[in-house]
């Protein structure tokens, strides 16, 4: 009779298992796209400073007022925002940013990492990218203008601090065991559990708080 059980252990096993692949893999294109905007606009550098020299030659000056705001607007989506001093922590973070802006959500980041992390890389890309998942998620569910993410992280004495907020369209969850009752899919509650297993693995902690039209997750990762 615990034949069963097991099974469906390990089928739950291999169902997170391949979640987490999955989720990777999906970070990693987003990293990699944001870098190949960069170097794209890199590459085209001499071109626009050719283009506006063209411009001043002619006298055009409002042709080269439109072309700097046009400059502009597509630096901004690649723009590198955040340096935490932890080159992965800096490509998930920045790729996630950028994501949450190309939807409409404003993202208010302070973080530093003034030490070398002893968590993983795949961890922490699996916590941070999780977190960010959820909370692009429950923006969009608002007025692009009522849209935001909040996002703090820094060493507390030997202690990695994370800590995530956004702005929701509901009132205030009810919490069922650890966690709060939730109506999103499959893959949503992959994402918790998996956060909590990386965070029960590292003997971190982890606190999750729910209040009318807000949502915030607390973790602390000792990096000892």
């Amino acid at each position: 009779m615990k034949l069963f059980p097991r099974l469906f252990s390990r089928k739950i096993e291999k169902q997170i298992s391949s979640y987490q692949q999955e989720l990777i893999e999906t970070h990693y294109r987003e990293v990699e796209n944001m870098y190949r905007q960069i170097r794209g606009w890199r590459h085209d550098y001499r071109n626009h400073i050719q283009t506006m020299k063209a411009y001043a030659a002619s006298g055009d000056w409002e042709a080269i007022c439109h072309y700097l705001d046009l400059l502009d607007e597509d630096l901004t989506t690649v723009d590198t925002v955040i340096k935490t001093g932890n080159p992965m922590t800096d490509a998930i973070l920045n790729s996630k940013i950028s994501l949450a802006r190309a939807k409409g959500i404003t993202v208010q980041a302070d973080a530093h990492i003034p030490v070398r992390l002893t968590s993983s890389e795949i961890d922490l890309c699996c916590i941070l990218g999780n977190l960010f998942d959820n909370a692009i998620e429950a923006s969009l569910a608002l007025p692009e203008e009522q849209r935001l993410i909040r996002v703090y992280m820094d060493m507390k004495n030997t202690q990695l601090y994370i800590s995530f907020t956004n702005f929701t369209a509901g009132r205030k969850l009810t919490k069922m065991g650890k966690r709060f009752q939730t109506t999103k899919g499959e893959g949503h509650g992959f994402g918790l559990v998996r956060i909590d297993a990386i965070v029960e693995k590292l003997d971190g902690y982890i606190s999750r708080g729910s209040e009318d039209g807000a949502f915030t997750t607390e973790i602390l990762l000792p990096q000892l």
